[in-house]
């Protein structure tokens, strides 16, 4: 793992880093006309079905971006993965841990916006994956949604997958950690498993080039939400999960970054 003291190396244009991640981006637009094609098709199909072949698109996608751009994954901790509806409390750098951990855990409910329901294809595709889509300019009902219909999913073996700090940050930076995972585990019951990750440093938020390398995922022990309050879950939450990744970011950590306007994710 990295050392949270080094620095990450400008990330250059060179031609052969440009072709590269314009390979991944083709491949990545052409997966996804066609797997979201084939899940709208399979509408009538049983749920698992459906979800089944959307995670065609996510092993397809994280084969390629290794393929394409050299960055392949570490993972530790998968000892804390259960057999049983958890919800999952990720850090959220980059887009690769949107792909990742829908092909790699068990069928998952995505917190999101409603307006991703909307686009032609991918939206409708979405939709028929049971998703909580949410309001996020109604931050009061956006978090009763993500209780009761996440207790539903989680009751039906569903788990549910929700980012604290509710949209992406770059490496480095600290987003105030929202309250609706830990509101729903303390309604719910269900433990709370945590996942840190460092995919920003090669897959950056805002950027097109890729960085060749290996992205660190770690699967922290289950956070039991028995009878605990959502504020006393939410802070041992964060702790573990920035905790380590000063362990394995390659940047240093800088100062808590406003809050955004996100509470449920």
């Amino acid at each position: 793992m990295t050392n949270a003291s080094q620095t990450l190396p400008p990330l250059r244009h060179t031609p052969v880093r440009v072709l590269r991640s314009l390979l991944f981006s083709l491949g990545l637009l052409l997966s996804t006309c066609v797997i979201s094609t084939l899940v709208v098709l399979a509408f009538a199909l049983p749920f698992t079905q459906r979800y089944r072949i959307a995670q065609y698109w996510s092993r397809f996608n994280i084969e390629w971006l290794r393929i394409t751009c050299g960055i392949n994954y570490r993972l530790s901790g998968v000892e804390h993965i259960p057999d049983r509806p958890v919800i999952v409390m990720a850090k959220h750098q980059s887009t690769w841990e949107t792909i990742f951990l829908q092909q790699y855990l068990p069928p998952l409910a995505w917190v999101l916006k409603r307006e991703l329901l909307w686009l032609p294809f991918f939206g409708w595709a979405m939709a028929l994956l049971r998703p909580i889509a949410i309001n996020r300019a109604a931050s009061t009902s956006a978090v009763k949604q993500v209780i009761r219909q996440g207790t539903e999913h989680l009751r039906q073996g569903q788990w549910v997958l929700i980012f604290p700090e509710g949209t992406r940050t770059a490496p480095g930076v600290r987003q105030r950690y929202g309250m609706g995972g830990a509101v729903l585990a303390a309604h719910s019951g269900f433990p709370i498993l945590p996942v840190a990750l460092n995919a920003g440093e090669f897959w950056p938020r805002q950027g097109f080039l890729k960085r060749p390398g290996t992205i660190d995922v770690v699967f922290g022990p289950l956070i039991d939400s028995t009878g605990r309050r959502p504020q006393e879950l939410n802070q041992q939450v964060e702790t573990w999960i920035e905790n380590t990744m000063t362990r394995i970011s390659g940047v240093a950590a800088q100062a808590v970054a406003p809050p955004v306007s996100e509470p449920t994710s």
